[in-house]
């Protein structure tokens, strides 16, 4: 059975955009190139730290949820470990609760972008 899973990445803040679209591509690749269904991909953009990493303030921000067997986990999490361009991340194997959680906060951030063009 496959397991749901979150991850969210901060990337060094010294990247172009295109870089850091560039990384992000590498990550999500990686999961597809493994088999993982992603699920939804949020990118928070740049954003304060609530404490300085590698003496940086801020970070690019980046959600990606996606289903997959647990197997993939600890190799996804070398790839992060390897690359200097990423600060920090935490994958987290999601449960119903958090699941339930994610679909419904989506929801409510695509009514509020819906009325916002209306």
């Amino acid at each position: 059975m496959k397991n749901r899973y979150e991850t969210v990445f901060i990337l060094t803040p010294v990247l172009s955009e295109d870089q850091a679209k560039e990384t992000v591509k590498k990550f999500t690749g990686y999961l597809k190139k493994n088999d993982a269904k992603i699920l939804h991909e949020e990118n928070w953009g740049l954003k304060k730290l609530a404490y300085p990493i590698q003496k940086k303030s801020t970070g690019f921000y980046y959600l990606v949820e996606f289903e997959s067997e647990g197997t993939i986990i600890k190799p996804f999490e070398t790839e992060f470990i390897r690359d200097e361009r990423v600060m920090r991340f935490l994958n987290v194997k999601m449960e119903k609760h958090h699941i339930a959680f994610a679909e419904s906060r989506r929801n409510r951030s695509n009514k509020k972008a819906t009325a916002a063009q209306n």
